[in-house]
């Protein structure tokens, strides 16, 4: 096996070995996995449907909703699927899939992140030229440059990844391809081009990060300044929940991928990965509905709409 195009299977790591404990992960990960597909279901239908959550925020709010579907979908149910049915494998094609989609999805949502940031910013600091900056086909733009800036780093680091000769064996030690697991099975320096490109995108995603704690810098000083009460907290309802969305996807990502060697165990990993991969896309809705009075009225009505129809068809059928 010289190369990856003659692998045919990789293994992945399993949670358990015992029948008992792979239904248990089998059962907390179909928990979770449904109330990521509801909650984010939930926000992109209450967006669609309501006219009064068409404005940039909420634009910006529908594809971050979109993006944490697809990256929870991506590892999560092949997960399931192996621990339902006590497999490990995943294809060499299904491999290249998940490193692929994972950095589009992720590379994607960290961009969008950094232009919800530049959208509270214009929105408290300028509220003057917001009409002006923030206009539909601006925004249209932005959201496209975040999804681009996405699909540009997973086409590069998924190509230059599966054209390295992988010599050292094809067990994964993730629940999903990752790339630090996936490098280690690299021959040689052949990885060193692959460390390149992620040092290039690490400072990327320092420098997006810079930007969005300079934008809530002067966020916040703008806000102190509000003389009424009552302003100041309609300015930290805006904010609060991007900024805790923002906390919580890059603070366990950095401790996933920076962690100290001397604790690194593939049982933390596997709980890490867990934390970085699938716990911002599930708890994203609900950070955002807790503070958010629009947004949680719009919730209510679908909801309210979701089980009015339901009842009327139910009805209909036991007539």
């Amino acid at each position: 096996m010289s190369n990856g195009s003659s692998l045919g299977d990789f293994f992945l790591l399993p949670f358990a070995n015992k029948p008992q404990l792979q239904l248990l992960h089998f059962s907390l990960f179909l928990g979770i996995y449904l109330t990521a597909l509801l909650g984010n279901n939930f926000i992109i239908a209450a967006i669609a449907c309501d006219h009064h959550l068409h404005t940039p925020m909420y634009f910006f709010l529908l594809n971050l909703a979109i993006l944490d579907l697809g990256s929870i979908s991506t590892t999560v149910p092949k997960s399931m699927a192996n621990s339902l049915w006590n497999i490990r494998t995943i294809s060499y094609s299904g491999c290249a899939a998940q490193v692929f989609l994972v950095l589009f999805l992720f590379g994607g949502e960290f961009s969008l992140l950094t232009v919800m940031a530049y959208d509270r910013f214009i929105a408290i600091c300028r509220p003057l030229h917001y009409g002006t900056t923030m206009g539909s086909r601006a925004c249209a733009r932005m959201a496209a440059a975040a999804w681009a800036s996405g699909f540009l780093i997973a086409v590069l680091h998924t190509g230059n990844i599966f054209s390295m000769p992988l010599c050292k064996g094809i067990v994964v030690d993730q629940f999903f391809c990752e790339i630090p697991q996936i490098l280690k099975l690299s021959c040689s320096d052949s990885y060193l081009r692959e460390v390149g490109l992620l040092g290039i995108g690490a400072c990327l995603m320092f420098g997006c990060f810079i930007f969005i704690v300079l934008s809530y810098v002067q966020i916040f000083r703008a806000v102190l300044r509000i003389p009424s009460e009552q302003g100041r907290h309609k300015a930290f309802s805006m904010c609060l929940p991007h900024l805790s969305v923002v906390s919580l996807f890059v603070s366990t990502g950095i401790f996933a991928h920076l962690k100290p060697p001397s604790i690194s165990s593939p049982a933390l990993d596997l709980v890490v990965a867990v934390l970085y991969s699938v716990l911002p896309p599930t708890v994203n809705p609900l950070i955002y509905s807790m503070r958010n009075k629009e947004l949680k009225d719009a919730l209510r009505k679908v909801i309210s709409w979701i089980f009015f129809k339901s009842s009327k068809i139910a009805f209909a059928l036991h007539k």
